[in-house]
C-alpha cells in the first residue's frame, strides 16, 4: 500500500554508531498530522513514526513492520514505544 509519505526516506535517515543508533517506533493518529500527510494517508486511522533519542521525527511509514525494516536498513536499533 503506497500513499503515506516517508518524511525522510531510508537514504536520508542519519546513521549513528553505538547507543546513538536507538530509534523509537510509535503509532500516530493520522488526524493529528498535518493536512498534506493526512491526504497521503487516506483510508488509514494511524501510521507509524520513527523518532531519534532527541525526539526528532525521522520518518512516517504505513505500518509497524515497515518502521522496523527502515530503521534496521539504516543501522538503527528500533524500540517500540507505547
Amino acid at each position: 500500500m503506497k500513499g503515506v509519505r516517508e518524511m525522510e526516506n531510508e537514504q536520508q535517515m542519519p546513521m549513528h554508531d553505538g547507543v546513538d543508533n536507538i530509534v523509537y517506533v510509535r503509532s500516530v493518529k493520522v488526524d493529528e498530522l498535518p493536512d498534506d500527510v493526512q491526504e497521503q494517508a487516506a483510508g488509514l486511522d494511524h501510521i507509524y513514526a520513527v523518532h531519534n533519542t532527541e525526539g526528532d521525527r525521522l520518518a512516517l511509514v504505513r505500518d509497524r513492520q515497515l518502521a522496523f525494516i527502515v530503521a534496521r536498513q539504516n543501522d538503527m536499533a528500533p524500540v517500540s514505544v507505547h
